[in-house]
Formats: structure tokens, sequence, C-alpha cells
């Protein structure tokens, strides 16, 4: 891809704050007004495309003329998310600098290409969010969709990846798929967007600092002067202070930095045992709830929770597969052992289910 060295323009790392949604002309400018400044683009929802009907979809075109009096009285550079052409299209009458695309525009490779042809020839930056989804393709595929229609200012924006089982994240941040974007255009400036991915305050500055660790080029952070109160996703917002607070504390790796490549290694090591490591506790989750119904079975035709036969059986064919794996005996003995006690305490709690047995 032909792409302009347009992050060049800012301080690196580059820092985008402003609240998720537009309120009102009073909101955007106190936000504006007490931002670190370390900031130099400020951001705001207009339109906010959401799960539900009925629920909060932004002001609308009100807005731009809103972030335009940001850039006038504070100096920033705006930037806001397009969704449709129609967005685009007046997002560039309204000179916003940067526009960006979410991520569930991404996923629809005709409604980029409308935002592209909308866009043909822009000098703007154009930023495009990683899908909802953990597909690599489709994410290098819309800025290639950008890029085929003259634009050369890209970006690219790590959100997370929406999943049906939630855990301590929004979404889930699968650090290997921006790291290997990264490896395939490192030309492309990266920037993170802790807030979609914790869904929580309190996780910024932990997910922020990690994808530092891994070299990114900045961070958009959503920002607002009364969280709580806020229109659209208030529990993941943060206060102006509380962002300056996250900035002074981090450790900002360079090129320059000697352990950079430590850093990055051992940091995407880590990520890939905390994949796996939670992949394990999925599937003995899933375990766990077979032997319910083992037991539910075992209960219903009268039959003992504990099998010898059975558990010596299940024990020597593991021991046979921890060589083929490369794992010692040993572990695999007192790794199966502790799965069978916690298997037969589930049984034996199904058996004994309305104090019948």
């Amino acid at each position: 891809m032909n792409i302009t060295n347009w992050i060049a323009e800012f301080q690196k790392p580059l820092f985008i704050a402003g609240p998720c949604s537009a309120e009102s002309e009073k909101q955007m400018l106190q936000i504006a007004s007490t931002l670190p400044e370390q900031v130099k683009v400020f951001r705001a929802g207009i339109w906010k495309p959401r799960t539900k009907p009925n629920s909060f979809e932004g002001v609308g075109a009100i807005g731009l003329k809103w972030l335009k009096k940001v850039k006038e009285e504070y100096g920033f550079k705006i930037t806001t998310e397009i969704a449709t052409a129609s967005h685009a299209k007046l997002a560039l009458e309204h000179d916003v600098d940067i526009l960006w695309i979410g991520a569930r525009t991404t996923v629809n490779p005709f409604q980029v290409q409308e935002i592209a042809d909308a866009l043909r020839g822009t000098d703007k930056i154009v930023l495009v969010k990683n899908p909802v989804n953990p597909d690599l393709d489709l994410w290098i595929g819309a800025l290639e969709r950008l890029n085929g229609e003259g634009i050369t200012k890209l970006g690219a924006i790590h959100r997370g990846f929406s999943t049906y089982k939630k855990d301590r994240y929004r979404n889930q941040p699968q650090w290997q798929i921006p790291l290997d974007f990264k490896n395939l255009f490192p030309q492309i400036p990266l920037i993170c967007d802790p807030s979609h991915i914790a869904g929580d305050r309190n996780l910024i500055a932990e997910i922020a600092q990690k994808s530092f660790n891994f070299g990114f080029d900045g961070l958009m952070v959503e920002t607002h002067h009364t969280p709580d109160e806020a229109w659209s996703d208030a529990a993941q917002q943060v206060t102006p202070d509380r962002l300056k607070s996250i900035i002074n504390n981090l450790k900002i790796r360079t090129q320059d930095d000697l352990d950079m490549n430590y850093h990055f290694a051992l940091e995407s090591l880590r990520n890939k045992i905390d994949d796996k490591d939670k992949a394990v506790l999925e599937i003995l989750s899933e375990r766990m709830e077979i032997a319910k119904q083992i037991g539910g079975l075992k209960k219903k035709h009268n039959v003992t929770v504990y099998q010898p036969k059975r558990w010596n059986l299940l024990r020597e064919f593991m021991l046979e597969l921890a060589n083929t794996y490369g794992l010692s005996e040993e572990f695999i003995r007192d790794f199966m052992t502790a799965v069978h006690q916690e298997s037969i305490k589930v049984q034996n709690t199904i058996m004994t289910e309305n104090g019948k047995i």
C-alpha cells in the first residue's frame, strides 16, 4: 500500500481524547478546556451505531458544528466516526481533520467501499478500527479499499474483538492480531483504543501500557468531565484529570530502547499463554458440565459415582499421551487426578441433590 507518513506531523505518541458522544456545545468545550496538554486530537461521536433500537444514536450533524468550535477555540485537530458515505461528505464539509471507520462498519466491504468512493483522493487522515470479529483480512481489506481510492493518510485502531462469552474485558484484546497487522504493515500507524477493549475505566491504564510495550503509536481514550453522567458508555470513560495521570505514568518504549525487543517478545509470549490458559479453563468448564450429565444418568440408573475400571483406563490412556505431547508423566498424573476428583465431587453433588440419593 502507498502510505504517507502523516503521524510525523504529531508529537509521538499521538494522544486522542474526548467524549464517547457529543452531548452539547457546552459539554464539548468544557472537556476540551481541561484535557492534558499531551492530547493533540479531540474526538467525539456524532453518529453512534447502537446494538439495539431506541437507544441514543448521537446528536447528528449539529455536533459537527460543536466539533468545529472546539477546533477554533482550543486549536485541537478534530476527529469523529463515519459509518456511511453521507457521514463522510458532511465531515469533509465541516473540515474534520481525521475520520475513523468504526468496527461495525469495517465488517461490511460494500459499506467501506461506498465510504472510500465518497472520500476519493482526500488528504484527510482516515483511521480504520478492527472489525468486531477477529478477522485480520477484513481489517486489511478495508484499508486496501481506501488506499485504492487514492487515500494515503491511513491508520489503524485496535479496539478489541466481540465474543459471546464475556470476562473482564468488554472486547477481547487478542493482541496477536494487531501484532500480526503491525508486522505486515509497519508503515501504517497503529493506535490503541483501551476504552472499548476495557469497558471499565479501571482497566484503561493497564491496557494502555501493554499497547506501548508492543510499540503502538498512540491512544484514543474516551474522556468526559462527568463520566458517570455520560449519555453513552459511561463505565469506560475517564475524567481529564485521570487521563493526565494515566499519560504521565506511561512508560513509552521507543525503537531506541535497548529492552524494546525483549519487552515485545515477552508480552507477545505472555499474551499467548493468557489465551491458552483461558481456553483450558473453558474446556474444563465444559468437561464439568458433561460430568453433571453423567451424574444425573448414574443417579437415574442407581449406579455408583466412582467407577475404578473407567478411571484406570482413563489414567493409562492419558499417561500414554503424555510423551506424545512432550509432558511429564508426573505432571499428567497429578493433573488428571485433580480433574477426576473434581468430576467425582460434581457428580456426587448431583447424586445428593434435593436430599435424595
